[in-house]
């Protein structure tokens, strides 16, 4: 049987790409209270690892892949919930490949709340995610509460 509290579900994208986030959230974006991310991929269309990836799980059809962007499918349709991103500022990847920067625009120009967090001095390692995690657990907490049904 499925036990699982279907009004306060979240989505915590601890990983270092983007691209689940369609698939996570996109499909039924009332259900999911709370989305974030450490320094997403937020545009693989317009990056080389993106290039990379997509064309070798979707093939060469570039038109498929904006199905996978999370900045084109923000500034579609915006979640109904803030995104919390955080990127260091020392990111070796953060001009080539992450790019944050075009998911700020597609989110102002769709009206989607996000608080993306540039952390001075940080990398792209895991010390940059512990040190922040404890945010990210609060970002959900706080949406679930608020997601919360009358008893």
């Amino acid at each position: 049987a499925d036990t699982a509290d279907r009004c306060r579900t979240r989505v915590d994208h601890w990983t270092f790409n983007g691209w689940s986030w369609r698939a996570r959230h996109r499909p039924d974006p009332e259900r999911y209270a709370s989305i974030s991310a450490f320094a997403p991929i937020v545009s693989p269309t317009r990056c080389p690892w993106g290039d990379k990836a997509l064309s070798r799980y979707l093939g060469e059809d570039r038109s498929t892949w904006s199905a996978y962007d999370a900045s084109l499918l923000v500034e579609a349709a915006p979640h109904p919930h803030e995104i919390l991103i955080d990127q260091g500022s020392a990111d070796g990847f953060l001009e080539e490949q992450l790019k944050p920067e075009i998911f700020e625009r597609a989110c102002a120009a769709s009206g989607q709340a996000l608080n993306l967090r540039m952390q001075d001095g940080y990398d792209h390692s895991y010390f940059f995610i512990a040190s922040f995690m404890g945010d990210h657990v609060a970002h959900a907490a706080k949406a679930l509460a608020v997601r919360r049904l009358p008893q």
